[in-house]
């Protein structure tokens, strides 16, 4: 898991449906949790892990890793959620994002780094591991094997919540007019994940034999531990993503709606598309999309660092060690 590049990570909202993005993760100096990070200007996914802990992740994307067959691994966890010390967790992410993603690093000297900080500002959640699903080898059709946290172990608890509240969505989508999206989806990004919700948990897991219907999306899903079983019908959601293997961009996509299974088998029916931070294609198009991003997301910067009494953090050139 250390050397993942990307990984699903799954949240829910108030209403207790599933969302799920792509999030490059990182195990903690101190080894009890693997942390993501979100941007403080887009904290939703923060706000949804504070708000209910329960989360997981999955390592389910090879590309970009040595191993010769990794194992496809659920994580299910609880999170804690940091965001009382700004500029350290900038910082921080600097630092992380140079030991693990170098080239994408190079895409932009350091003077153009220090005025995005917009991008550079972070949200760190931790996630202390309490139930970890693998399959060997990414064998999807065989059973897979499960470890339990020991009885008493305690997760680690969040910063409390600033006052107010977030600027909200960032993009509006016209989340009706999937269907082009979705084909899109199957036919350039891959790698399809779908989550639904079991037991109180969102619960990702890969899809193989996906194909698209009318009303949405078919396909298979692996076997999966009785604790964390598909139930007849749940809210989901399907989400997509790729990077090269030297990571210098990447490719989203997700929709919400509901899933009804039987078996290995299911149905998902799409609601809506939800909007996405894609960095496509060459330099040029990466940077297009980056600098559209900042006009979009620059001015919600100070407005939440005000909220958390903190002045705007600086990005630092760090001692890489």
């Amino acid at each position: 898991m250390a050397r993942a590049l990307t990984c699903q990570f799954a949240t829910l909202t108030r209403t207790g449906r599933p969302v799920t993005w792509p999030l490059t993760p990182y195990v903690n100096d101190d080894r009890r949790s693997i942390d993501v990070s979100t941007g403080l200007v887009c904290p939703a996914k923060a706000e949804r892990a504070r708000r209910n802990p329960n989360v997981a992740l999955l390592f389910s994307d090879a590309a970009g890793l040595t191993l010769e067959a990794p194992p496809t691994v659920l994580v299910l966890g609880r999170a804690a959620v940091r965001d009382s010390d700004l500029q350290a967790n900038t910082d921080r992410y600097v630092k992380r994002m140079l030991n693990k993603l170098p080239a994408a690093m190079r895409q932009a000297p350091w003077f153009v780094m220090r005025a995005q900080t917009w991008y550079w500002a972070r949200i760190w959640i931790e996630v202390t591991p309490l139930r970890i699903v693998w399959w060997q080898k990414g064998r999807l059709t065989e059973e897979p094997r499960t470890w339990n946290a020991p009885d008493g172990i305690e997760p680690k608890l969040s910063d409390p919540a600033p006052p107010g509240s977030s600027p909200g969505p960032w993009q509006s989508v016209a989340g009706d007019d999937w269907r082009g999206h979705a084909a899109r989806a199957i036919g350039r990004i891959g790698n399809p994940t779908v989550t639904f919700v079991a037991d109180g948990w969102p619960v990702p897991v890969p899809v193989t034999e996906l194909r698209a219907l009318p009303e949405g999306f078919a396909g298979q899903i692996p076997k999966v531990h009785p604790s964390v079983a598909l139930p007849a019908e749940s809210p989901a959601c399907l989400s997509f993503q790729s990077h090269a293997e030297k990571f210098v961009g990447h490719d989203n996509a997700a929709f919400v709606g509901r899933v009804d299974a039987g078996f290995d088998q299911l149905q998902f029916i799409v609601e809506r598309r939800l909007g996405g931070f894609v960095l496509p294609g060459g330099l040029l198009r990466r940077t297009s999309h980056f600098l559209g991003y900042g006009r979009k997301l620059g001015s919600r910067l100070e407005v939440e660092c005000r909220r958390r009494s903190q002045p705007v953090p600086r990005v630092r050139r760090p001692n890489v060690t």
